[in-house]
């Protein structure tokens, strides 16, 4: 089954740095100790489920242990000394989630806007904002598209041509990610996001959408989709072509979404799944775990939709049913 995230994937990856990183510098950055290849050059930061040849990337779990320092990864924060596989690099830390968010901002720092227009921003040709609308630093905006009112466009976002956005939507805002610490009166630690929403061409999302970009690789929105309004895209997603969204649908972080995809309202996606290319889910479902494309959907959990309400209409017998059992012949 093809999926959005390969079509994509090659094309817009993790947040990468603007020259390599010598693994000794970010032993020393993060007071970690440094076993393996101890020469080599760090490329840029992403998470696990992402990770290229070049990237950082930090394991804090030991059943996580075996996944991480055998995925693409170069170089890998981890908690405890262990065998470094060939070719890699290991910064041996007590709290490599701490770690990793110190390098994450360090090299995406924050940066404070004074103007609702920042310089640095790209805008095409015959787009037009309205009143109100903020766009931060280094955002790319394409050509002809329409920004309504207040709606806000985080840094390093890029827009396609032709986009709509209708007002009060949010492209951007950080991922919902935290680290429980239940030794502490404060026990989440955020994650800080370094990612991007990538918005294709000819997209349009509605009103009082919120879509998070990525932990540190992009959240997508794919080419010719449309979002009915009051709709929310967690941090990483990757939302296929050609998708339409009814008013509040509401999907998971890493989410995978394939082409020709329909959502009706309220629909309740997963984290970590993937919604098969043309699959149609009724209003109100659940999706919980990965399902096939080409099919109709329904439920919480959902089910094959005929399946369903076949189901349902039996629920709805059980009163006459039950009457008829216990009615003297």
């Amino acid at each position: 089954m093809k999926s959005a995230y390969r079509t994509f994937a090659q094309t817009f990856t993790g947040m990468k740095f603007d020259k390599g990183i010598s693994v000794q510098w970010l032993a020393e950055f993060i007071d970690a100790k440094l076993v393996g290849n101890t020469e080599q050059l760090a490329t840029g930061i992403n998470e696990i489920h992402k990770v290229e040849t070049g990237d950082i990337s930090f394991v804090d779990f030991e059943k996580y242990y075996s996944k991480c320092l055998h995925s693409a990864a170069t170089v890998i924060i981890i908690n405890k000394e262990v065998d470094c596989p060939e070719g890699k690099t290991l910064l041996v830390c007590n709290d490599p989630f701490s770690a990793y968010v110190k390098i994450a901002t360090h090299f995406r720092e924050f940066i404070l806007s004074d103007k609702n227009i920042s310089d640095t921003a790209l805008i095409g040709e015959g787009t037009h904002l309205q009143p109100g609308v903020v766009v931060g630093n280094y955002v790319k905006i394409g050509k002809n598209c329409l920004i309504h009112g207040n709606v806000v466009i985080y840094d390093y976002c890029e827009i396609g041509d032709n986009v709509i956005i209708h007002a009060n939507t949010v492209i951007g805002a950080d991922a919902f990610y935290f680290k429980r610490r239940k030794e502490r009166a404060a026990q989440y630690d955020k994650l800080e996001s370094c990612g991007r929403v990538i918005i294709e061409d000819n997209v349009e999302i509605g009103a009082c959408c919120t879509i998070d970009k990525g932990v540190s690789g992009d959240t997508i929105i794919g080419m010719g989709t449309k979002f009915d309004n009051h709709i929310h895209i967690g941090h990483g997603a990757v939302i296929g072509k050609n998708c339409l969204f009814a008013a509040q649908v509401g999907v998971g972080g890493k989410a995978i979404i394939e082409d020709e995809v329909i959502l009706w309202g309220q629909v309740g996606v997963s984290k970590d799944l993937t919604i098969g290319k043309g699959a149609i889910v009724y209003a109100q479902s659940g999706v919980a775990q990965t399902i096939e494309g080409g099919k109709i959907y329904f439920g919480s959990p959902v089910e094959d939709a005929k399946t369903k309400m076949k189901e349902l209409n039996w629920v709805k017998r059980i009163p006459e049913i039950w009457e008829k059992l216990n009615t003297p012949s």
